[in-house]
């Protein structure tokens, strides 16, 4: 669908077009008042978000990023499924799933006049993704831009067997300096440490980085926040459908090798991920549905 066909089907004067981004991809450009925000149809991504009242973009986005079908788009809040990680299967398949490198359709934009701008991104299962996982399911994203970012993520079971997820919100935070950053809501939670083989170790104060950290945390509470010492801000995260926080910084060494990142871009970035992984696995029945969401804030100090 051409971008004039889908400012004429879905932008809303005054507050959502429908513009050409990077690579020539469709992206959505929503400025309400409340806040704005920039989401890339591929990938069901969105790229940027800042309210109003906020110094800083929340969201962190690579200058490296790639902007072409068949990559994922380095930063932002990249969609991880139907599976978080590595192939389930040791079937050869893409890590974090199929969801972040294809193009998806807009099926619903719908704003108001008290700052909030609601999209509404999908797909459903074709011959393509049957291929490389054979279920059906109608999978979406609800984005709902105002003083804070929402987000939703609706899998249904479309077909007559039982099926199994893992997935996540791979979001990427802005921070001012990593050095500068804790992560609290996590004292005393277990987690697995993906940098020592899948170690299970207990969280010991808030989350501080000063080296590689790649973190499954098991059982974790639906409130957690991002301490921002160099940006002065809290962010807040609110979760439900979900018991698992991943918690991700490559570090020098890794970023450095990271076509699609600058060489310094780790001191300036944490993911903090709300997610269905490790034992947190959702399992459909024909006909079901799972909802995982996550609303990000901001207060500046």
């Amino acid at each position: 669908m051409s971008l004039e066909q889908l400012n004429r089907d879905f932008g809303i004067s005054g507050q959502l077009d429908f513009v050409e981004g990077e690579g020539g991809l469709p992206f959505i450009a929503i400025d309400n008042g409340a806040a704005s925000a920039l989401i890339s149809v591929y990938g069901g991504q969105v790229l940027s978000y800042q309210p109003s009242s906020a110094s800083d973009d929340v969201m962190f986005l690579s200058d490296q990023a790639y902007f072409m079908e068949g990559k994922a788009i380095k930063g932002g809040v990249p969609i991880c499924w139907p599976w978080f990680g590595a192939d389930p299967e040791d079937k050869g398949r893409a890590a974090h799933g199929f969801a972040r490198n294809r193009m998806w359709q807009v099926l619903e934009t719908e704003g108001n006049d008290e700052g909030l701008t609601k999209v509404v991104l999908g797909f459903s299962d074709s011959a393509e993704t049957r291929a490389i996982w054979p279920h059906g399911f109608d999978f979406y994203l609800e984005i709902t831009v105002g003083a804070s970012l929402s987000l939703a993520l609706v899998t249904r079971n479309s077909g007559v067997q039982p099926f199994a997820i893992t997935q996540a919100l791979h979001t990427y935070f802005k921070v001012g300096d990593i050095a500068q950053v804790k992560v609290s809501g996590l004292d005393g939670g277990d987690y697995l440490d993906k940098v020592d083989d899948f170690s299970q170790k207990q969280q010991v104060g808030d989350v501080q980085v000063a080296s590689e950290v790649d973190r499954v945390y098991t059982d974790v509470q639906p409130e957690l926040v991002i301490e921002d010492g160099a940006l002065a801000r809290r962010i807040n995260i609110s979760a439900t459908g979900s018991k698992t926080a991943v918690v991700w910084n490559p570090w020098a060494e890794i970023t450095a090798g990271m076509a699609d990142l600058d060489d310094d871009a780790y001191k300036h970035f944490i993911c903090v991920e709300t997610a269905n992984a490790a034992d947190d696995v959702v399992e459909l029945a024909a006909g079901e549905e799972h909802r995982l969401t996550a609303t990000y804030s901001v207060s500046q100090d």
